[in-house]
């Protein structure tokens, strides 16, 4: 990845995590994950050389001036914790490449080795069968069963098998290759609403993050979001059953109507 990686910054930090995050299913990471940088001091640390992963699939042009070719960003930022605790790192790619995935992951596991992080932390999306009205769990996944046991104490789902779509879930199989501990925070997302944003989720995995990395933060403006999106989906939810009852249903008459089954009743 030489070349590539571009660190500006040479922060002395105490013994750091890493929360890693790119969009997905529900934008659940990416809200979770910008919450924290906008709520915490958070200082630039560096990025990686987006042209290398991304092709520009177009220009924006203003006042008829065309501009240069925008690429998504791929960026690292670094906190400095109070409190006597680690420190964290945070990075967020505001999308994911086509191709060299794999690679894009070694490359953020390459700037957690060179600060020595402790434990590298991504977050996902888990559609259920849940109610956009339950409060979402929060399950748990990591690359050994030690940190599968410390995640338990903070009343994580476990679950069994399943699949991580993505970089929020490859760069795990990546940091088990190399021997880095790394694990998964995945909040559930009601399946028939996976295409909306849920910062109920988001919110969830906020909380349990928050308490695993000792921060603390204010989820205020978050669980006010999550309160108008949960109002949202119950708009969506209605409007999606009247449009079921109006395709696959008809008023009895018109089914009589239709299958001769309707008679006028005969006067005596």
């Amino acid at each position: 990845m030489k070349g590539i990686l571009k660190i500006r910054a040479r922060p002395r930090l105490n013994s750091p995590n890493m929360v890693a995050a790119w969009p997905g299913i529900g934008n659940v990471s990416m809200i979770a994950a910008n919450y924290l940088l906008k709520n915490l001091d958070f200082k630039e640390l560096g990025e990686i050389e987006a042209s290398y992963f991304f092709d520009p699939i177009g220009v924006i042009v203003r006042d008829s001036v065309v501009e240069e070719p925008q690429f998504p960003q791929s960026k690292f930022y670094y906190w400095k914790n109070k409190r006597p605790a680690s420190d964290l790192i945070l990075f967020i790619g505001d999308n994911q490449p086509v191709s060299k995935g794999y690679e894009l992951a070694n490359g953020v596991l390459d700037v957690g080795e060179r600060f020595m992080v402790n434990r590298i932390y991504t977050s996902a999306a888990a559609m259920t069968r849940m109610h956009h009205t339950e409060l979402p769990r929060v399950w748990g996944v990591a690359t050994t069963p030690s940190v599968v046991t410390d995640l338990k104490r903070y009343n994580l789902v476990e679950k069994g098998n399943f699949q991580i779509a993505g970089l929020n879930g490859l760069l795990l199989g990546a940091a088990r290759e190399r021997g880095v501990e790394a694990a998964c925070l995945l909040g559930e997302v009601p399946s028939y609403a996976s295409r909306i944003q849920n910062p109920m989720a988001a919110l969830a995995i906020v909380k349990a993050l928050t308490g695993i990395l000792n921060i603390s933060i204010d989820t205020a403006e978050l669980a006010q979001l999550a309160e108008e999106t949960t109002e949202r989906m119950r708009e969506v939810a209605a409007e999606a059953m009247g449009q079921y009852i109006d395709q696959f249903t008809m008023p009895i008459w018109e089914h009589d109507r239709e299958t001769g089954e309707y008679e006028e009743d005969e006067e005596d």
